[in-house]
């Protein structure tokens, strides 16, 4: 008896599954959507959100005219961190080429330039910066200063020639020693952003796009009018609810597939730890996801008031993740709030298994709070579709 009612229970898991399958081919935009968009985005995201400041368009006042002048513009434009955008005369015309955009920054050099430096007298650079992006402009004073140390020292290697550069309304010391920093880069060494934007970018595409495709799935089938009719089949709600899941995360395990080849071989980040710990992770991802989507569409009778109430859900996951600013640089207050986001652990776990080599041994805690958020969000979805059909 007991053997019938178990042949039973997966005679109809397996048609209600068909049945799905079947619904899903029959709707190509949904099969497109579960693994194109998601692909084209960790693509379009790992690329344009790229952090690394680059080519910034320099202007140039040479008041020197003289071989040293024209040495330090060439070290400055031959540079990846500048390109040269243009010689002026004036300072003026300078200011207004930077205050419509056509200049990210300028540098004047001093009429005395050379005749300073063979004198061995400190040399003032103005070097000007478009301020409005504030992290541009800071990076970009960090380019400057370390290119105009670069050239400091091969000065200071050529025949005796010394210079000294320093920086206008800065503080002059007496230094009788130095002190050398050498930096060590870590998991990292080339210092790829790629490789932080894209692990990221993964956990944050895998839950918005489960619950996105979850959530409309749901809607259309009520708008379909298909609901009514699987409560007149003989199985039980939690069967319908497994058997509607389980597609969506079949093909959405497609969709994790692809992105892993795109981290790999797309953004040559290396997979340093178990490639399967990351894959039991974007799994749990996936289920969070389908169980977000799935908790909204019982709240919703029409696929645009399904959207429209996945604008307010999203946006606080996709800002409080880590997954493309650091947790670190958000305010006090607001950190432990991510500590409820699923988007953030499976970043921690991606990374870790990624760039550091790290094991379960390690990111078990991370496992444990995707483990219970997965689950409350699956029981609570659960509840309100067994509440709807009841």
């Amino acid at each position: 008896m007991e053997d019938l009612h178990q042949d039973n229970f997966f005679r109809r898991i397996r048609s209600l599954m068909i049945k799905e399958f079947n619904q899903i081919r029959r709707d190509r935009r949904l099969a497109i959507s579960l693994i194109v968009p998601p692909t084209l985005q960790l693509l379009l995201f790992g690329f344009a959100l790229n952090s690394t400041v680059s080519n910034l368009k320099l202007g140039v006042i040479d008041d020197s005219r003289t071989p040293e002048s024209r040495e330090l513009v060439s070290t400055l434009t031959e540079s990846k961190a500048f390109a040269l955008g243009g010689v002026y005369l004036s300072l003026n015309e300078m200011s207004a080429a930077i205050e419509r955009g056509d200049l990210d920054a300028g540098v004047v050099v001093p009429y005395g330039f050379a005749r300073n430096l063979q004198r061995g007298n400190p040399v003032s650079i103005q070097v000007f910066l478009n301020a409005t992006n504030a992290n541009t402009a800071e990076i970009g004073e960090g380019y400057a200063e370390g290119i105009i140390q670069t050239y400091n020292r091969n000065l200071l290697s050529n025949g005796g020639i010394h210079a000294r550069f320093t920086r206008v309304g800065s503080n002059q010391l007496d230094r009788r020693g130095t002190v050398q920093l050498i930096a060590a880069f870590l998991y990292n060494p080339g210092l790829v952003t790629y490789w932080y934007i894209v692990t990221g970018v993964f956990g944050l595409l895998l839950i918005l796009n489960a619950s996105l495709i979850a959530a409309s799935a749901m809607v259309k089938e009520r708008e379909r009018g298909t609901v009514e009719q699987l409560l007149m089949t003989p199985a039980s709600t939690a069967e319908i609810i497994f058997a509607k899941i389980s597609p969506l995360f079949l093909l959405l395990n497609v969709m994790i597939v692809f992105a892993l080849l795109m981290i790999r071989f797309v953004f040559d980040c290396p997979f340093r730890g178990n490639i399967l710990i990351v894959y039991l992770g974007a799994d749990l991802c996936v289920l969070c996801g389908i169980g977000i989507g799935t908790f909204i569409a019982t709240f919703t009778k029409t696929a645009q008031q399904s959207m429209l109430t996945s604008f307010f859900v999203n946006p606080p996951l996709s800002s409080l993740s880590g997954a493309l600013t650091p947790i670190e640089a958000m305010p006090k207050w607001m950190q432990p709030l991510t500590l409820v986001n699923p988007i953030r652990h499976f970043s921690v776990i991606a990374r870790g298994v990624f760039l550091k080599a790290s094991g379960f041994d390690t990111l078990w805690p991370n496992f444990l709070a995707l483990f219970i958020l997965t689950s409350i969000l699956l029981s609570l979805s659960v509840w309100r579709f067994r509440k709807q059909l009841g």
